[in-house]
C-alpha cells in the first residue's frame, strides 16, 4: 500500500526517527478521525488505539471517553459536515513519546440534519489542537498521582494547577 499523504505541516522541528514515527501515527488517526469516507465509528481507528488509552474533551466531546470514542462522535459529526478536512497541520511536532498537532480545520453544513437542524450551507474554518502521548499505541487510563494520568486533576484543571502553586 502506498504511503498516506497529509495535509502539509507549516511549523516542524527536528524530529528523532522515533519522534517522526509517533508524528506520523498521530496523523493517521487525524486522517481517518476526519475522513467523511474512512470514518465509519469507532472501529476505523481501533487498530491505532492501545487497549487502555483515553481522550479528554469534555467542552467539545463529552462523554467520549476514548480515541475511539471521539471518531465514533466524530462521524456522527461528519455525516452533517461531509465536506470536513484538516487544511494544514500549523505546528507538528514531539518530544519523546508527546506530539502535539495544531491544525486548521474547514466544512460546510452540507450534509444530513445535526440535532434536528437541517443543512445550512454555512462553512466555517477552526484551529484545534491535539496532544497525544504515544505509548505501545496511545495513552494509559490508568490513574496515578501524576495529573496528566489522573482523573480528579484531569476533571478540574484549574484546581489542581493551584493546589502546585
Amino acid at each position: 500500500m502506498a504511503p498516506r499523504e497529509y495535509p502539509p505541516a507549516v511549523m516542524m522541528t527536528k524530529q528523532t526517527p522515533e519522534e517522526q514515527a509517533n508524528i506520523d501515527l498521530c496523523k493517521e488517526y487525524m486522517a481517518i478521525a476526519y475522513s467523511p469516507t474512512e470514518n465509519t465509528g469507532a472501529d476505523s481507528v481501533k487498530h491505532l488505539c492501545h487497549p487502555d488509552s483515553w481522550f479528554w474533551a469534555p467542552a467539545t466531546f463529552p462523554g467520549a471517553e476514548t480515541p475511539q470514542d471521539y471518531a465514533q462522535s466524530h462521524s456522527v459529526v461528519m455525516q452533517s459536515v461531509s465536506d470536513l478536512h484538516i487544511i494544514r497541520f500549523d505546528h507538528a511536532w514531539a518530544k519523546d513519546s508527546h506530539v502535539l498537532l495544531r491544525y486548521t480545520a474547514e466544512g460546510s453544513h452540507c450534509g444530513k440534519p445535526y440535532k434536528g437542524i437541517e443543512k445550512t450551507g454555512r462553512h466555517a474554518t477552526w484551529a484545534a489542537a491535539a496532544i497525544f502521548e504515544v505509548k505501545d499505541g496511545w495513552a494509559p487510563v490508568n490513574d496515578s498521582d501524576d495529573p496528566r494520568w489522573n482523573a480528579e486533576a484531569l476533571g478540574d484543571f484549574e484546581g489542581s494547577r493551584r493546589k502546585k502553586e
